[in-house]
């Protein structure tokens, strides 16, 4: 199959191109930049350089490539995490005009199926309950804080785009709502390990409980959804278990071996990583069932307990 990965270098676009040209497929990997060109040929993939925000660029390198299949995996966050609202503008641009260049550029080529990348924050951030969140669910009409609303709102533009497209019958589109990635080659997972040589990845006061879902199952569950995914339908993909924010980091710390992390209040947080503080505030346990049920899509690291042995085979805590 010919496929084109437009986000091909990031953290998820990489794996996925190796794996993808390991099965023998014909990949294409989408990069901005001419110096990542024999990353791409390294992993196995043809290398096509352009701007996902230059609509006529990008459908000429889309038409050379006449792909089956397209992934969307396009962002722009900084090196380690997103701390702040203003890290999240350029990922937000191209989840919303990217996203619209992207979708008429692989209609144009005459790709039959379009499988994108969202993330399980577009049900929104504040407290969700205790109850897993399904695809079916309402989506919070209004964000607890007005800064995060452009990055809800760009997600939800992302995913309601294809699925127009979808309807009018022009691709088959297959969103994926993602938890929140972790695993050895995850930059936030890097950024999370020097936090916890300062012992400083616990906050005082926060009550967030999170859905995570490891690089290597992510990868698989995009593979999937290009094989078995139904067109026109979301799938949120996670892990088995939902856990505290705080767990997380206490559980992060007894596999790398690092000390119990002091705690730093949630307000300090908030002050100085908004973003982060957000996180830590949400309340969003979400359901995996459906892509178990419909993609064939089984976790490998069903639970951060089993991901996070794997992180600790990898990295190390001085």
């Amino acid at each position: 199959m010919r496929i084109f990965v437009a986000g091909a270098t990031g953290t998820l676009g990489l794996p996925l191109v190796r794996a993808l040209a390991s099965r023998g497929h014909e990949v294409v990997g989408l990069t901005r930049s001419a110096g990542k060109v024999g990353v791409l040929e390294q992993a196995g993939a043809a290398a096509a350089v352009a701007d996902a925000l230059d609509e006529g660029r990008l459908e000429q390198v889309l038409r050379a490539a006449r792909p089956d299949c397209v992934f969307h995996l396009l962002t722009a966050l900084p090196k380690g995490a997103p701390l702040r609202a203003g890290h999240m503008k350029a990922t937000n641009e191209l989840r919303v005009r990217g996203t619209a260049n992207l979708l008429r550029a692989a209609v144009a080529a005459g790709a039959k199926r379009l499988v994108a990348e969202s993330m399980i924050f577009a049900y929104g951030f504040g407290d969700h309950g205790d109850v897993p969140k399904v695809e079916s669910d309402a989506l919070q009409p209004r964000e607890p804080h007005a800064w995060l609303q452009e990055t809800v709102d760009s997600l939800r533009a992302l995913e309601e785009q294809l699925l127009a497209a979808d309807a009018r019958g022009e691709i088959e589109a297959v969103p994926l709502r993602f938890g929140l990635f972790y695993g050895s080659k995850v930059p936030s997972t890097a950024f999370t390990v020097k936090m916890l040589r300062r012992r400083l990845a616990r906050v005082k006061g926060a009550r967030g409980v999170g859905s995570w879902v490891h690089l290597d199952d992510a990868v698989e569950a995009c593979i999937a959804a290009m094989e078995r995914g139904r067109a026109g339908e979301i799938y949120n993909v996670v892990d088995d278990e939902p856990v505290g924010m705080n767990e997380w980091m206490l559980e992060a710390a007894r596999a790398l071996g690092a000390g119990r992390p002091f705690s730093a209040p949630l307000w300090l947080l908030r002050l100085l990583m908004p973003y982060m503080g957000a996180v830590f505030e949400t309340r969003l346990p979400v359901s995996n069932r459906k892509a178990k049920a419909e993609l064939g899509w089984l976790p490998q690291y069903r639970s951060y307990r089993d991901g996070l042995r794997e992180v600790a085979a990898h990295l190390s805590v001085a």
